[in-house]
């Protein structure tokens, strides 16, 4: 069970990252996928996610109208497109695979987690 999270980076205000998460066919392909983040001395927090045909997404309000999830089966690759991105969005930004076909809100409802990609936001 491998998820590889890159595309982080360091952006201006105002700017767009997009951030790619790499998940193998065993484990993505029937599973709602999730992206979280944690900024330091935070708890890790939802920002979005995608129900396993593509349809179905939620998003945190603090990221809605700005961030976009997407996800690509023929390469078992989630994507976050972030634009509009403000120095609150700075932290480390995590995909994980839910535990069901869904993608939930909670942390307690994904099972895999990939290590992060590091995305910096300054003013």
């Amino acid at each position: 069970v491998q998820l590889q999270a890159s595309g982080g980076g360091l952006v201006q205000a105002g700017g767009s990252l997009r951030l790619s998460c790499a998940a193998s066919a065993r484990t993505s392909s029937n599973n709602g996928m999730g992206w979280f983040r944690q900024a330091p001395g935070k708890e890790r927090e939802f920002v979005a996610a995608i129900g396993w045909r593509g349809i179905n997404t939620a998003y945190a309000e603090s990221v809605k109208g700005r961030f976009t999830i997407s996800r690509e089966y023929a390469k078992n690759t989630v994507y976050l497109q972030m634009n509009s991105l403000k120095p609150e969005d700075t932290a480390v930004y995590y995909c994980a695979t839910s535990r069901s076909s869904v993608g939930g809100t909670s942390v307690r409802e994904y099972q895999y987690w990939g290590h992060g990609t590091q995305v910096t936001v300054s003013s």
